[in-house]
């Protein structure tokens, strides 16, 4: 697929896989279709714009068109209420096939070979953050927690699987795994519980392009490692000390390799120290998988420590990789820092209550607020005219800051059109082979 339209092919794609949204009305109250429905939504997110809804409409009834139609193919736009209550009974799964498209773009592009890493696997973070929190808004698939004052406090959380890479700047997110009440489980579902479940649900799916997947020291356990290696994954996962007693007796009792590096920051000089074993237990008993470790130490002059973290892996470790294997743990960081944390604090306003509902709207709308990002992902790596925009502004807000005031006030009748008048007045220069 070319730069040239990706815009309006990937969401006219999108808008086709809507139309087999459920529709629970009867009757004939149908005047707005589901898929005008999830556009004017997934067009709050994409714009970052959370009165994106009401300015369009205001256009449309003004000048008698809107950026709600032109870009993202919405009919006629429903209010507020009408997009929560055709929403609500919406399950999450039923989007889930355009990020598989646009993950099945992205390798036919050849952007799969950018994100490798470590022994040319693909890195993929597991990681879980909160979305909602009240101490009175809830539904049936809110989880629970009780405070020590009696309050009970009601939230949303998820599972946010993502493609990440050292050097990389951009995140690919994949389908996300929700913690909700499970069917037939007495217990409340955890983040654990819902890893395994997208390891089990989509793991042959990705498997074959060979991935190492990251986590924290939550996942570091038997089980979780050896469903793993059974999803014929790799893994680089955090092993700290208080959980893993008895890795860490049989390091005390061995001889462990060490490798020293000194690394200029600009500013200063720092010391990495590595260490490292092959073939410890990773538990107790004769059952008990062996794993590979190695442990990071930054020190800076008169040996204050900046960083210290050890992890457990199934890729063999050497003087020559030990390096490269931490380095790929500490890219881990990019899902909270480009992916959860710009879903939340960067405009995404990922736990912002645009709608609880009684049912799924909750996570649908959370669902569409992470497939923006990879909307996003898309366009900075296929679409040169979007590319050449954000390489020449200075944040990421103030792109989304240009696209709000300009949506507000003009009409563009295409995407092009759009990038090509912020160009402009930029007066950036457009190749002419750019589209």
């Amino acid at each position: 697929m070319k730069a040239r339209g990706l815009f309006d092919t990937i969401v006219g794609s999108f808008r086709q896989e809507l139309t087999l949204l459920p529709d629970k009305r009867t009757g004939k109250n149908s005047r707005y279709g589901m898929e005008d429905a999830a556009l004017s939504a997934f067009s709050v997110v994409f714009t970052q714009t959370p009165s994106f809804v009401s300015y369009q409409r205001a256009m449309e009834q003004n000048k008698g068109h809107s950026e709600a139609q032109s870009l993202f193919g919405v009919h006629q736009i429903p209010s507020d209420n009408h997009i929560c209550k055709l929403l609500d009974p919406v399950k999450p799964t039923a989007v889930f096939a355009v990020f598989e498209e646009i993950f099945a773009v992205l390798k036919q592009q050849g952007q799969l070979d950018n994100f490798r890493a470590v022994a040319d696997t693909l890195l993929l973070v597991l990681d879980g953050t909160e979305y909602f929190s009240s101490s009175q808004i809830h539904c049936s698939q809110c989880s629970t927690r009780q405070r020590k004052s009696g309050e009970t406090r009601y939230f949303h959380s998820v599972v946010t699987p993502v493609m990440v890479c050292p050097g990389q700047s951009h995140v690919m997110p994949l389908v996300p795994e929700f913690i909700v009440p499970q069917d037939g489980h007495d217990q409340q579902d955890c983040e654990n519980a819902a890893a395994k479940r997208w390891l089990l649900e989509h793991g042959a799916q990705y498997s074959p392009f060979r991935v190492t997947v990251l986590g924290d020291d939550l996942y570091c356990h038997q089980p979780l490692c050896q469903l793993l290696l059974a999803q014929h994954f790799n893994f680089i996962l955090v092993c700290r000390p208080e959980s893993h007693t008895t890795l860490y007796e049989h390091l005390e009792a061995a001889a462990v390799p060490m490798v020293v590096r000194e690394r200029w920051t600009g500013k200063i000089e720092e010391t990495y120290t590595y260490r490292y074993l092959n073939e410890v237990p990773l538990r107790e008993g004769e059952d008990a998988r062996l794993v590979n470790w190695c442990e990071l130490t930054v020190t800076r002059p008169h040996g204050q420590v900046t960083y210290k973290n050890s992890f457990a892996t199934n890729h063999w470790i050497t003087d020559d990789t030990v390096a490269d294997i931490v380095l790929a743990d500490r890219t881990r960081w990019k899902v909270e820092n480009e992916n959860n944390n710009t879903r939340k604090t960067k405009g995404s306003n990922l736990e912002h209550n645009f709608g609880h509902g009684k049912q799924h709207l909750s996570s649908f709308l959370a669902t569409l607020n992470i497939l923006s990002l990879l909307f996003h992902t898309l366009l900075n790596l296929l679409d040169q005219k979007y590319a050449l925009l954000r390489s020449h502004l200075p944040t990421r807000k103030t792109f989304f800051d240009d696209l709000r005031a300009l949506t507000r006030y003009l009409y563009f009748d295409s995407w092009d059109h759009l990038l090509t008048f912020m160009l402009e007045g930029l007066e950036v220069d457009i190749p002419p082979n750019t589209s």
